[in-house]
């Protein structure tokens, strides 16, 4: 069940974007435990925060009337053990290419096909 927060919807369940950015962050840990375990690299988990956001982008004082509105996620990880610098820097790699972050920063074409039951 998806639901929008009171005053929109009845706040009974997760929001689209909060299943959006559960998506990516399933898929990152996922694919960075996969990558560490075939490498046989001592990371012992991983921990993901997300948010996503509506911003200006702005090239002035007037944000809200010249800027574009941007869909903004934020993606913090956490990687736990003992891992060197260079397998830090290969996963955070890695992260960038699980994926639901390669098909969120392709710009995918959504298709629509409607159908009208009777």
């Amino acid at each position: 069940m998806a639901d929008e927060p009171a005053g929109i919807g009845d706040d009974s369940g997760p929001s689209p974007y909060e299943f959006l950015l559960a998506a990516l962050g399933a898929c990152t840990s996922i694919t960075l435990i996969m990558y560490a375990k075939r490498k046989e690299w001592p990371l012992d988990g991983v921990e993901i925060e997300l948010s996503h956001s509506h911003e200006y982008e702005s090239d002035g004082e007037n944000a809200e009337e010249d800027g574009h509105l941007l869909d903004v996620i934020r993606r913090s990880i956490t990687l736990r053990g003992p891992l060197d610098q260079e397998q830090k820097e290969r996963l955070a790699y890695i992260a960038a290419r699980c994926p639901v972050h390669k098909t969120l920063t392709n710009s995918p074409q959504i298709i629509d096909e409607i159908a009208i039951a009777t």
